[in-house]
């Protein structure tokens, strides 16, 4: 008799459940959210588990790789779908959860998440540092700058330069002479200052990175791609051999129409904006820069100034992004790099 196991996980407590092939219950209970005292918790019951079922959250990265590592046939799902199933039973626990979760692990009727390896997520950690300091710098600037409008102080732009000096020499002169406002930007000045010194540190080292690992060199052989998206793709994606189809990529990242078909009605409408909202911004970003400041052209340039005129500008920039999706992604299989003319394009 084959068991299936479903757990609802906590900060502190996971809730269990254990069914059989039926989906009569063995066992429910609960036990720490620690990796060893699942595994424990469900050895005491059962001696063998066909299938570990938990939704995604913040610990499901962790203890899917911490349970594999343990030789439990785990499967992380997606929370989403899910809750969908789980929202139809009447009332609403951490029990009654985990036992829905166990027939789902049953059934088989579930969407399983890719835990994305290590590696990805280091890479995706450098680059969240980057945008988190990049953030932060802008926050410090505008609030500098509305604040100072309420003395009639208006600041110029910043100009290029290392780790934006120019916007503190601007706010040093434009609060000198004046003691409270001295006093109130002096934190503020200080913090903006070690903020861009270690921004500029980190988007060296991004740089650095991009250089370093071939497939990014790749993929920013295409034109409107640089190593900040380059690098994204590689660490959204993880594996590329997941996707059946290079035009599955699309969906995934959230660039394809939804569509409701029922009876005589079907429609599509705007894109999903499902996956991730980080990736499909820089897409878009990416394909801005190829219709409007790349001045080489390209099949692929060609192709989205033929689509703007057509569609219009904001309908052209979301179908050049998942085409620039599609392209990476089929650098990444065939380990190619970006025609820039049809008579370069593989036979």
């Amino acid at each position: 008799m084959k068991r299936y196991v479903g757990i609802d996980v906590a900060q502190e407590q996971c809730a269990l459940c254990i069914v059989d092939d039926a989906g009569a219950i063995i066992f429910e209970g609960s036990c720490a959210t620690d990796p060893d005292e699942i595994v424990r918790a469900i050895a005491a019951e059962v001696d063998d588990v066909e299938k570990i079922v938990h939704e995604s959250g913040p610990l499901s990265i962790w203890l899917t790789r911490e349970l594999i590592k343990r030789g439990a046939p785990v499967v992380c799902i997606d929370a989403r779908a899910a809750h969908k199933v789980l929202s139809a039973r009447m009332n609403k626990s951490d029990k009654s959860d985990a036992a829905g979760l166990a027939q789902l692990a049953r059934t088989g009727w579930y969407g399983e998440v890719h835990v994305k390896s290590e590696a990805s997520d280091q890479l995706r950690l450098v680059l969240s540092a980057r945008e988190r300091l990049i953030r932060i710098r802008m926050d410090i600037e505008g609030q500098a700058r509305g604040l100072l409008k309420a003395y009639g102080i208006r600041l110029g732009p910043v100009n290029a330069g290392y780790s934006r000096q120019s916007f503190r020499d601007q706010l040093g002169v434009a609060i000198k002479g004046e003691p409270n406002l001295e006093m109130i930007f002096a934190s503020l000045i200080a913090v903006h200052e070690a903020v861009c010194l270690e921004a500029t540190a980190i988007d060296a080292k991004v740089q650095q990175l991009a250089k370093d690992t071939p497939l990014a060199r790749r993929l920013t052989s295409i034109p409107g791609v640089g190593p900040i998206v380059s690098l994204s793709f590689i660490a959204t994606i993880d594996d590329v051999t997941r996707f059946g189809k290079a035009t599955d990529v699309g969906a995934y990242l959230g660039l394809t129409p939804r569509r409701y078909q029922s009876g005589e009605t079907d429609w599509s409408g705007r894109i999903s904006k499902r996956g991730d909202g980080a990736m499909r911004k820089l897409l878009y970003e990416a394909a801005n820069i190829l219709i409007q400041r790349v001045a080489r052209f390209s099949p692929l340039k060609a192709w989205a100034m033929r689509l703007v005129a057509r569609r219009g500008m904001k309908k052209a920039m979301v179908a050049t992004a998942r085409k620039l999706a599609v392209i990476m992604t089929r650098i990444w299989r065939d380990g190619t790099t970006f025609a820039w003319t049809k008579e370069e394009l593989p036979a």
